[in-house]
């Protein structure tokens, strides 16, 4: 296939989505499996955001192939492993965030292709995911974030980590709807969780506060928006973004990743600011290989691209943001607040 170029919206020249959809597909394992890159381990979370990059490029098949895969590994109460080399367990704690992302995914997918019969498919697979979830929160409303490979609750609740469960629990509850199941405990547990990182975000463990998903989660889930969302940009701005480059991965390092950069643009979007979306994606277009996939990071001012990896993900997120800025798919929407206060939440859609 002829890699198809987008053209430019204003200030942000686009990534080159076949491209960058082609390289995801070749990393994929005939199982469905995603790694992060050659030979690398493959975690719940990040494949499911590797998905969602396919879906962006048109490929339904690997995308499908993606989640039979996530079907077919999880565990009999709900989790997954948090780490996997070619399907054999690696790091065998139990997530809640990288458990409950499979919602997101299958919204997504919802979203791009309207296939009835795949989210009839997936249900039991979310419904597993979200108990499993659940079952860790706080009668205060925080999700814990994991269990020891024993099974012992690890007492300890990530603002990064609730903020990603906020927007699944958004997704299973419109899937749901979709579905016409009700699901009362989960809208339950989905606003307590809410006013956690609302009204009590001081309660979340700060010594994660370094990494700059900390700062711009909330925005992006939606738990934070109007003018909340927007006061918290501003605050802490200076601390983890590097103007003309990107933004840091954390705060105390000179790593500019692409990563967050995207989900950063995706924030920035979702709480409707994309003409400074627009900008902060351009300042990464042409952080690239000579073969036109996205580095994972580089440290200024010396420019040392590190990890040297070609990572599946980093793609994946770099595709999801290139759909918010461009309306590539019916998913674009996906992070808008906007969209989330009218039909969307409703399964309406």
């Amino acid at each position: 296939m002829e890699p198809r170029p987008l053209k430019s919206i204003s200030c942000c020249p686009a990534p080159n989505i076949d491209l960058l959809a082609d390289f995801i597909t070749c990393l994929q394992y005939e199982s469905g499996e995603i790694p992060w890159h050659q030979g690398g381990k493959t975690d719940p979370w990040d494949l499911v955001e590797s998905a969602m990059g396919l879906n962006v490029g048109g490929r339904f098949h690997e995308a499908e192939r993606a989640f039979d895969w996530m079907a077919a590994n999880q565990n009999d109460n709900g989790s997954w492993f948090s780490s996997y080399i070619k399907g054999v367990p690696e790091d065998r704690t139990m997530e809640t965030n990288m458990s409950a992302y499979i919602a997101t995914g299958v919204f997504h997918t919802w979203l791009v292709r309207r296939d009835y019969a795949f989210l009839e498919k997936m249900w039991p697979c979310i419904e597993r995911a979200i108990e499993f979830a659940l079952s860790l929160q706080t009668e205060r409303g925080e999700i814990y974030w994991a269990k020891s490979p024993e099974g012992n609750i690890d007492p300890m609740a990530l603002l990064t980590g609730c903020s990603s469960i906020f927007m699944s629990l958004k997704c299973a509850i419109s899937v749901a709807a979709i579905l016409g199941r009700n699901v009362p405990e989960w809208e339950n547990g989905f606003f307590r969780l809410g006013s956690t990182i609302q009204d009590n975000i001081h309660i979340y463990n700060i010594s994660k506060s370094r990494f700059s998903m900390y700062w711009f989660y909330p925005i992006l889930s939606g738990a934070l928006t109007g003018d909340a969302a927007a006061r918290r940009v501003e605050k802490y701005w200076k601390k983890y973004v590097v103007e003309e480059q990107g933004v840091r991965c954390v705060s105390d390092r000179p790593w500019i990743t692409m990563a967050e950069t995207s989900e950063f643009v995706l924030a920035l979007n979702a709480m409707g600011n994309s003409k400074l979306a627009r900008i902060v994606f351009s300042w990464i277009q042409e952080r690239t290989f000579e073969d036109g996939t996205f580095w994972c990071g580089y440290t200024f001012p010396d420019m040392v691209i590190w990890p040297e990896e070609k990572i599946s993900w980093t793609n994946g997120v770099v595709l999801m943001a290139a759909d918010a800025l461009y309306g590539l798919t019916p998913a674009s929407t996906l992070f808008n607040h906007d969209a989330w206060d009218g039909a969307l939440f409703k399964g309406i859609v």
